[in-house]
């Protein structure tokens, strides 16, 4: 069994200051293990020239989403998984918020067709305080506004086995990204390691995640 038939592709999503780089690196290497070439798309609203967090505009945002799928566009042919930090579901999330809640633009139906093209969505939950980065907002009053908009749309955009919820302070170097791992390689229904590549030992280690804050659970479980 060798190259996978069709590419996969991977978005790590949440709000910002949520270890989201981390994991999206995590997976990614995990992927290479395995023998799976890899494609990384880094957060592309860092290179927004119309500006960033509170004070975004809608026009902002907007360039936001559509360099989103550019970017996708652009990658997701060069490797067998395509791993991205960020995907439209999230940045829709801060577009709204941009928007005062209104779908300015009419890029709803867009983003609802464009989430579909996602084999998996990792969703972190913010369960850990914010540290500045010197680029994003540390107004955990803007992260939970976000937060709060994305939970009225993820469902509706990314649902099932497809979504995955993981409380983000379970994120560290020693997270065990192998269940994701074959849980994306059964849904394209492709191997998870490539000829040649010896198959690891898959442990499944105990974690326990503080309360209040979410147990892992996969889709809608």
């Amino acid at each position: 069994m060798g190259r996978w038939q069709r590419n996969a592709k991977v978005a790590f999503i949440g709000s910002h200051g949520i270890r989201k780089t981390t994991a999206a690196h995590g997976f990614a290497n995990a992927m290479q293990r395995a023998g799976r070439s890899v494609e990384y798309g880094r957060e592309v609203v860092r290179d927004n020239p119309l500006g960033i967090n509170e004070g975004a505009t809608g026009e902002a945002q907007l360039w936001v989403i559509v360099s989103q799928i550019r970017q996708e566009l652009t990658l997701a042919p060069k490797a067998e998984v395509l791993v991205l930090d960020r995907g439209v579901m999230d940045n829709y999330a801060y577009y709204l918020r941009a928007c005062g809640g209104v779908d300015r633009f009419e890029v709803g139906p867009m983003v609802r067709e464009w989430s579909k093209t996602y084999d998996l969505v990792i969703r972190l939950h913010p369960d850990i305080d914010l540290s500045s980065d010197g680029v994003r907002s540390t107004s955990d009053e803007f992260r939970v506004e976000i937060e709060s908009i994305l939970d009225d749309h993820v469902k509706e955009l990314i649902s099932g086995e497809r979504l995955v919820d993981i409380p983000a302070s379970e994120i560290g170097d020693g997270y065990d990204w192998w269940p994701i791992a074959e849980r994306l390689a059964a849904l394209v229904q492709e191997p998870l390691f490539a000829d040649g590549v010896p198959k690891r030992r898959i442990t499944r280690k105990r974690r326990v995640t503080p309360s209040p804050g979410p147990q892992m659970t996969f889709g809608d479980q």
